[in-house]
């Protein structure tokens, strides 16, 4: 779905506003692999995945990637850590198939932000909407099993589960390849 019809599946906005949004968020393609920002980095960019997937990642301590989240399409991202707090971002953005993205400054967004009533709106529900999505995954992996954050995510995200790479799944799911492979043997 393209950003203007997202955005109206869930407030309606004029032909004015769609207009004042759709010329704001630029389109951009990025083929797989292409890393958007690594980790540790200062980023001013909102993210609307129209089509494709992108991965959230960072560098443990003992230099092994992790993946902290997926996003597929109609899901945004930025740094809040960089347009919130100044501060550089610990998390990397990488694109894990071909993707179409709208792409903003988050300076432009804040300007829509205060422009268009109804963004201010769709804004809250998209915030809440990720604030539970991280919710649910901080207690997935404080008080779950492995198998249940697996069954949990299969049943949530399975269309994830199909698109991203096995060794990307076991760690969003704080598990080895190993063990994913013996509870998917199970299943």
């Amino acid at each position: 779905m393209d950003l203007i019809q997202y955005i109206n599946s869930k407030i309606k906005f004029n032909a004015e506003e769609c207009a004042a949004i759709n010329a704001a968020f630029k389109k951009e393609f990025h083929p797989k692999g292409t890393c958007l920002v690594q980790p540790d980095n200062r980023s001013p960019k909102v993210y609307f995945i129209e089509e494709g997937l992108v991965r959230l990642f960072y560098i443990n301590q003992e230099g092994k990637d992790i993946t902290h989240f997926f996003f597929d399409e109609n899901n945004f991202t930025m740094s809040v850590e960089s347009v919130y707090f100044n501060n550089p971002d610990p998390y990397g953005r990488e694109v894990l198939e071909d993707s179409t993205l709208r792409i903003i400054h988050f300076k432009e967004f804040a300007d829509l932000f205060e422009k268009i009533t109804p963004f201010r709106t769709f804004c809250f529900l998209v915030a809440m909407g990720m604030l539970k999505r991280f919710s649910d995954r901080l207690f997935s992996l404080q008080f779950q099993t492995a198998e249940q954050r697996y069954k949990y995510f299969t049943d949530n995200y399975h269309n994830i589960l199909l698109r991203a790479p096995l060794g990307d799944v076991a760690s969003y799911l704080g598990i080895t390849q190993q063990t994913l492979s013996v509870i998917r043997g199970k299943k």
